[in-house]
């Protein structure tokens, strides 16, 4: 089934399009599980009826989230459009996943930092921008040397979920911090290159279109790997960026020494980053655009995270 030409046609689609590996991984996995739920029948040879019975099955037998539901729709979706020359139309006894209304958790200023605190470098200077600049994980992981911009105190986000483009604050107390980290690459650089390699991990299509950005220092990543590894895609031997895990396990066990009771994963501190900022008394709008946000209801979440819904309103028990 890996091996099918015609999902090693959609693989080349979206490679076509730049779509990240993670969303190529997810999108080719949940074509498969479609294609095997139909008895692996072509899915030129089935519609809308097929993917409604499916998404029926995800929703009611596999209780999947709303979510889970959605993205397996998306992909089956892009496979009808891209592949296939087809537009669905759902049916309407289509079973979808209700969306909870959920509040995102979130952490006080000294709660995050105190976690912070309990990390080693890099980690701790890694959580220190997903909280200081409102950094998705995926967006940290990517950064470059060359997105650091130290003279106006921004941080560039490019190909940012929905493959947006952004700029963010560079928090004051990080500079130094980043500059030391950014000596550290410079000299993992110099060794790499002093070995006959250098390369850092470039999208296919800007590898041919900057063919010497690949060796140079500004392309290379701020938080990169220990060790070099093939790209997915073009073959080569390169130095990509900190595996997520690592930051995963560093956090588990940062939150775990501190004692805190919440739910944290390393969203949590990018939701924080949005309330403090309103706590601060900063405008909804900045907030949406430092956050990437295309529509500000959902940055007005945050508003009741922070209690604004309840206008200063006092709980009778305290009234005493």
């Amino acid at each position: 089934m890996s091996k099918s030409p015609f999902l090693e046609g959609i693989r080349t689609i979206i490679r076509t399009m730049h779509y990240s590996i993670q969303t190529e991984k997810t999108y080719l996995l949940w074509i498969k599980r479609f294609i095997l739920f139909n008895n692996k029948r072509h899915p030129k040879d089935m519609g809308e009826q097929e993917v409604s019975n499916f998404l029926s099955y995800l929703a009611c037998e596999r209780n999947v989230s709303a979510s889970t539901q959605n993205l397996a729709l998306c992909a089956i979706v892009y496979m009808y459009k891209h592949a296939l020359k087809r537009e669905l139309t759902l049916l309407p006894d289509t079973v979808r996943a209700k969306l909870p209304s959920r509040v995102p958790c979130v952490l006080s200023n000294s709660e995050a930092l105190a976690i912070i605190e309990q990390m080693n470098p890099p980690h701790n200077l890694m959580f220190s921008l997903l909280y200081g600049s409102g950094l998705r994980k995926a967006e940290l992981l990517r950064l470059r040397i060359k997105d650091i911009d130290f003279d106006n105190s921004s941080v560039y986000v490019f190909r940012g979920k929905g493959g947006k483009d952004r700029v963010t604050l560079l928090p004051t107390s990080l500079v130094e911090l980043l500059k030391a980290q950014i000596i550290k690459v410079e000299k993992i650089h110099q060794k790499d290159l002093a070995e006959g390699e250098g390369k850092t991990s470039l999208p296919s299509g800007l590898a041919r279109k900057y063919p010497y950005a690949i060796t140079e220092l500004k392309w290379q990543y701020v938080f990169p790997s220990s060790v070099r590894c093939q790209h997915p895609t073009d073959g080569y031997y390169c130095r990509h960026h900190i595996h997520w895990s690592a930051l995963t396990k560093a956090l588990r066990k940062a939150v775990k020494a501190v004692g805190i009771k919440k739910h944290v994963t390393a969203h949590t501190f990018r939701h924080s980053f949005a309330t403090q900022l309103l706590l601060a008394g900063s405008d909804i709008r900045t907030v949406q655009e430092l956050m990437g946000h295309s529509d500000i209801r959902t940055t007005q979440i945050y508003t009741h995270v922070i209690g604004q819904h309840s206008s200063g309103t006092l709980s009778p028990i305290d009234r005493k």
